[in-house]
């Protein structure tokens, strides 16, 4: 090869990691290991993020990003955005470290990071299993980890008590300046709706919805392999309209549910999410 399709092909590699910086994309998370703070460290007194207008941040609202290979999109509202599913978090090792917004990442912060909602967005993030909730500012992008929605930094994670199995349940609900959280919130400490943590909440992974009841059957026979016994098709009637939706489960460990999406994966099934029954 000439000497000049290698310059050009080494030019082509940096505008493209130039690129991703532009849009703030930390792209090591994935296979980083990561770690609390040592020592004991009190975040009791750390406020939660009171939601308030803030101008789009600049370099982190593209149309869309690639990360590993998948293309994400960001939203142009969160207006009315809830979402469940599995939380992760960071700490030590991004601290201090640009995030997607271009403010620098501050494990100490009531912050996280997210896929697809503007930047900045103010978010409750509520522990499903214990009724804990917090309110965070979204300012980074992440995780690109198959089946988690959501990074919280460590003292939003640590005050939800997910720190110590580095994962959990939970629903993100966005939030508009002003607008009430809940009548008792407390400013500093996340809100204990029970006394007792839910140890029975179960959730399902669902894979597909469709208006035929063939192509559900379809697509259930497909994963079926993953576990008959898993898999079923539960019906549902929208806007007068009957819809057909596969579900793997019920669950009720993450470590499970990610045993699951890995197998759906080998598959070449990556279109899922988590849903609950209400």
């Amino acid at each position: 090869m000439p000497q000049s399709f290698y310059t050009l092909k080494i030019i082509f590699i940096f505008i493209h990691i130039a690129l991703l910086s532009s849009c703030g994309i930390t792209i090591v998370k994935k296979n980083s290991q990561d770690a609390a703070p040592t020592g004991n460290v009190n975040v009791n007194n750390i406020p939660n993020a009171v939601p308030k207008y803030e101008p789009k941040s600049k370099y982190g609202n593209p149309k869309s990003y690639v990360v590993f290979g998948k293309r994400y999109y960001v939203m142009e509202s969160s207006k009315g955005f809830v979402e469940k599913g599995i939380a992760s978090w960071y700490g030590t090792k991004f601290h201090g470290r640009r995030t997607s917004s271009g403010e620098n990442y501050d494990m100490y912060a009531m912050t996280a990071a997210h896929k697809n909602l503007p930047l900045p967005t103010f978010a409750k993030v509520t522990n499903l299993k214990n009724g804990k909730y917090v309110i965070v500012k979204i300012n980074d992008r992440g995780p690109f980890h198959e089946n988690r929605i959501i990074d919280l930094s460590y003292t939003a994670a640590i005050k939800l008590d997910i720190v110590k199995n580095g994962t959990g349940l939970v629903e993100i609900v966005a939030l508009e300046p002003g607008q009430p959280v809940d009548a008792s919130s407390s400013p500093v400490a996340p809100v204990v709706s029970g006394s007792q943590e839910n140890t029975n909440l179960s959730f399902f992974i669902q894979v597909g919805s469709f208006g035929q009841l063939a192509n559900a059957e379809n697509l259930k026979t497909r994963v079926s392999q993953i576990g008959e016994q898993l898999v079923g098709i539960t019906q549902s009637i929208v806007s007068g309209s009957t819809f057909y939706r596969v579900r793997i489960g019920p669950l009720t460990n993450i470590d499970h549910a990610d045993e699951v999406v890995s197998a759906l994966t080998s598959l070449g099934i990556n279109d899922h999410h988590i849903v609950f029954n209400e």
